[in-house]
């Protein structure tokens, strides 16, 4: 197991979040990198004492690589944001990330470069060794789960779409222009680079109910389950949910004449369809009406040996 110390805002929160990523093997909240040695809450709130509200992180690199935890860390918290988050405000809700591995440097300063590369205000998350951590009082740890209805700056949607984060997108570079115009045939890169939209019932999945994934053409990165695929009648692929909510960017998109919901992948970027709210009550609502041409289906029996086989559970 490994271990990194994260920072951000108020520790009931953060730790119920990080607790709910799978590889997260245990979680204790706690005060570091402060200047006094075993302080009280009430000390680290009204006394100055430097310490961040802290949340010790025991993970399974194997299967939560560092690079993907400080992904979904940085999803919890607004990381431009100066010694507050939601309505907590101090220096004990900074953020930060304190390691005890030096070998874990390179990881996380290239992490908060990519970080940094989406915000045009400076990150204000710290990148520091770990100095000290005294665990917070009995009644902090779990707190949430002792208490449901407690405060929280972390909303309810986050802890749910955490708890289905099974994608490493790390796994899955996204290659360049060059690279793609000679992969993939002229209609996918016309589907997937300049927004186009195959002809309906007359494409190649649409059909297609055999078990099974279906990745992003463009970089492999798996988006849909066959489990999640049903007959809408609209002629193109259709799936009520995504293998893991992470994986999709929604974009609006008005052309056309219409306001549409775009889906796009994460990695690759790559336009995949729309979302609309007519899908299947019982599954969530949703339709995913997505264009055969973005995508490359791995069937059930080749996932294991094509790098997939984390997610055969997924496959009914």
């Amino acid at each position: 197991m490994s271990e990194i110390y994260l920072a951000g805002g108020c520790f009931w929160g953060l730790e119920k979040y990080l607790a709910s990523i799978r590889g997260v093997n245990a979680t204790q909240v706690g005060y570091a990198n402060g200047n006094t040695e075993s302080p009280t809450y009430e000390e680290v709130c009204h006394y100055n004492t430097g310490h961040a509200e802290t949340v010790k992180v025991t993970y399974d690199p194997a299967v939560l690589p560092l690079e993907f935890l400080l992904d979904l860390y940085y999803e919890a918290i607004d990381p431009v944001s100066h010694n507050r988050q939601g309505g907590d405000v101090g220096a004990q809700y900074r953020t930060g990330v304190y390691y005890v591995s030096k070998e874990d440097v390179p990881v996380i300063e290239n992490s908060i470069a990519r970080l940094q590369s989406r915000y045009s205000r400076p990150v204000a998350v710290e990148v520091l060794p770990l100095r000290n951590f005294s665990t917070a009082e009995e009644y902090h740890q779990k707190y949430l789960n002792k208490n449901p209805g407690g405060y929280c700056h972390i909303g309810k949607a986050q802890f749910e779409k955490a708890a289905k984060a099974i994608v490493n997108p790390s796994a899955y570079p996204a290659p360049d222009m060059a690279a793609l115009r000679q992969k993939l045939t002229p209609e996918q890169y016309e589907v997937t680079q300049r927004n186009a939209t195959e002809m309906p019932f007359e494409n190649e999945f649409f059909k297609t109910f055999t078990p099974g994934i279906y990745v992003d053409i463009t970089t492999g990165e798996p988006l849909f389950s066959s489990s999640d695929k049903f007959e809408s009648g609209c002629g193109w692929p259709s799936f009520s949910k995504p293998i893991d909510p992470h994986v999709l960017q929604e974009k609006t998109d008005s052309s056309h004449g219409m306001m549409r919901t775009e889906i796009r992948s994460r990695v690759g970027n790559a336009h995949l369809g729309h979302v609309f709210p007519d899908g299947p009550q019982k599954s969530g609502g949703l339709r995913y009406c997505i264009n055969s041409a973005s995508l490359r289906f791995i069937s059930k029996e080749d996932m294991e040996r094509e790098g997939y086989g984390f997610l055969l559970g997924l496959i009914e």
